[in-house]
């Protein structure tokens, strides 16, 4: 178990994720933001030491020992850099925001009690896929038939997927999964779709399909086929619609638990949470350029309307 001392007079907080400080740079903002609201002000008792390994997956745990070596007092990270700090959790906790299923990843013994130095948020909202395809046919009253496009490694998906085609079938919707655990895949995926388009595409939210969230949406625009997703990004390169928990929010929210650690709580014993602030975004220019009506009704339920 990681020792635990006096909140320190400077709060250092490691940042080390996968992706590029250009792509993954506005969560780090939130969790700046939500670290001011705190009370950790950079420059006067905060200090924040960001990695970044863009896109070299072996390179975190490098970086991550790096940050430990500084040394700093807890490690902030998200996405797929998350499984792979578990054994720099036994030197300095670790907080997350994650998209998977934390128990069902390995990194937590339940959500109510991780078990272990290294606790956060989970961003899978699995009972929102069934709302999403709801909200496609109140769109297009017509469709019948959609494609779903998702990684099975991204831990939690198969419940995704459950609750999705257990929608589909009260609404009549024949389903496609096309499995694409990887850019190779997603590439046979699409090649495959090609042949015989989809009425539309759902999108599940995971490491793939996010950094290769554009490719998909010029292949659906190609072929003139909508696509939903859960996440707000989607729907700002060109998805017709998203729903799903207010990213922002949850790194605002991840400030908590750093304020929580630094004043001496375990991560072991600080439940993981799940989003509360949602948000359902429509991409209206999207919907013009597909010919696709969106109702008066359906416009002012969105919380954003991308014009």
């Amino acid at each position: 178990m990681v020792a635990r001392a006096q909140q320190p007079k400077i709060a250092r907080i490691g940042w080390v994720t996968t992706g590029s400080a250009a792509s993954v740079n506005p969560f780090l903002d939130a969790l700046r933001g939500g670290l001011a609201a705190q009370g950790y002000i950079e420059g006067r008792n905060l200090t924040i030491a960001a990695r970044y390994a863009d896109g070299d997956v072996g390179g975190v745990m490098l970086l991550a020992e790096e940050l430990t070596r500084l040394p700093v007092n807890l490690i902030a990270t998200q996405g797929a850099a998350t499984r792979l700090l578990q054994k720099v959790s036994t030197t300095v906790p670790i907080v997350y925001v994650f998209s998977s299923d934390p128990v069902l990843a390995g990194i937590a013994d339940s959500l109510a009690r991780p078990g272990r130095d290294m606790t956060g948020i989970t961003v899978m909202s699995i009972e929102l896929n069934g709302k999403r395809l709801e909200l496609l046919r109140e769109i297009m009253p017509q469709l019948r038939r959609v494609a779903i496009i998702a990684s099975p490694t991204h831990a939690g998906e198969e419940l995704e997927r459950t609750n999705s085609v257990e929608m589909a079938q009260r609404l009549g919707i024949t389903v496609q999964y096309f499995p694409t655990p990887s850019p190779a895949e997603l590439e046979r995926a699409l090649a495959s779709m090609a042949a015989d388009p989809p009425q539309a595409i759902v999108v599940f939210p995971d490491p793939v399909t996010f950094a290769n969230r554009q490719k998909i949406i010029d292949f659906a625009s190609g072929h003139r086929v909508p696509v939903v997703s859960g996440w707000a990004d989607f729907a700002e390169v060109g998805a017709l619609c998203t729903y799903g928990p207010r990213l922002a929010e949850s790194y605002r929210r991840l400030a908590y638990y750093v304020d929580r650690i630094l004043k001496g709580a375990k991560p072991a014993e600080l439940p993981i949470e799940r989003p509360t602030v949602f948000e359902f975004v429509i991409n209206l220019r999207t919907a013009k350029a597909l010919g696709i009506e969106v109702s008066p009704t359906l416009l002012a339920r969105a919380d954003r309307v991308i014009e």
